[in-house]
């Protein structure tokens, strides 16, 4: 696994960025072979997103051949609730690039058998030919997606009740009312993010020092869904100085020195650049 150390989120973002922009440049996707894309939602990967509009504007990058999985969804709210993550997406991302709304795939929290949507789901993604990098935030517990302490590390999509940790951490969104949060989701599972070609993970904050030592120094183990990372054979975590502060400073030099090259990110986007 790879542990990248950078100052702050907004580096974390553009890093992010420049990284899937070179991938999908890279692959050279088409309409009969696009590029396939897990994504999240919430505050981590917004700087990622703003970052990408602009390689967008910038004529750098377009998403018309690639196709995207969301991570999750809450169950009972439309798509066009405002706390739903079809509408996030939309909102902060989908709307400002080139990116088909036939190719935007988010799990239906309206679905009448959550069962059946989550199997298609599963079905969706294989017959796209897999996810080839999985973006994602991580929780303070280590979730990633509402896979919460205590989830199968070989899990599928399906849904999930949602821990009261999270209710509670979620309600800010909803007015600050626990009662407002909806209590299950709809999630791809542990397995799934563990199918992916590769997995970027972003984490910043010292809330979320804990999550990042268990992923990197941490044994593998259920009750931090982060820890799976250990086990991937292309497993990225990107993280700020604060998000590191738990873990030993011989592995946190170790990761800086190993790294070292790929920490300038004016030298990233140069390279970025450079395929276009």
């Amino acid at each position: 696994m790879r542990v990248i150390i950078l100052k702050n989120k907004e580096e974390i973002g553009k890093w992010s960025a420049y990284y899937i922009a070179r991938k999908i440049l890279q692959f050279k996707p088409t309409a009969e072979r696009p590029y396939v894309i897990g994504l999240p939602t919430g505050s981590t990967p917004l700087e990622t997103y703003k970052e990408l509009i602009n390689l967008y504007n910038e004529g750098i990058l377009s998403f018309e051949n690639v196709v995207s999985f969301n991570m999750d969804e809450y169950v009972g709210l439309s798509p066009t609730h405002k706390q739903s993550y079809r509408y996030f997406m939309e909102e902060n991302f989908f709307k400002h690039i080139d990116i088909k709304t036939e190719n935007t795939n988010v799990l239906d929290g309206l679905a009448e058998d959550l069962k059946k949507e989550a199997e298609e789901y599963e079905a969706k993604i294989k017959a796209a030919g897999g996810i080839r990098l999985f973006l994602g935030g991580v929780g303070e517990d280590g979730h990633i997606a509402f896979n919460e302490p205590g989830s199968s590390l070989s899990s599928r999509t399906r849904d999930k009740e949602l821990t009261y940790d999270t209710i509670l951490a979620n309600s800010r969104f909803f007015d600050n009312d626990v009662e407002k949060v909806p209590k299950y989701a709809l999630t791809v599972g542990v397995g799934t993010l563990m199918d992916s070609d590769e997995v970027l993970i972003m984490a910043n904050g010292y809330n979320k020092s804990r999550a990042v030592y268990h992923g990197v120094e941490g044994g593998v183990n259920h009750l931090w869904t982060i820890s799976a990372l250990q086990l991937h054979r292309r497993a990225i975590l990107i993280t700020d100085e604060q998000s590191v502060s738990d873990i030993k400073l011989k592995t946190y030099r170790y990761f800086k020195e190993i790294e070292m090259v790929n920490l300038d990110l004016a030298k990233v986007k140069e390279d970025l650049l450079a395929i276009k």
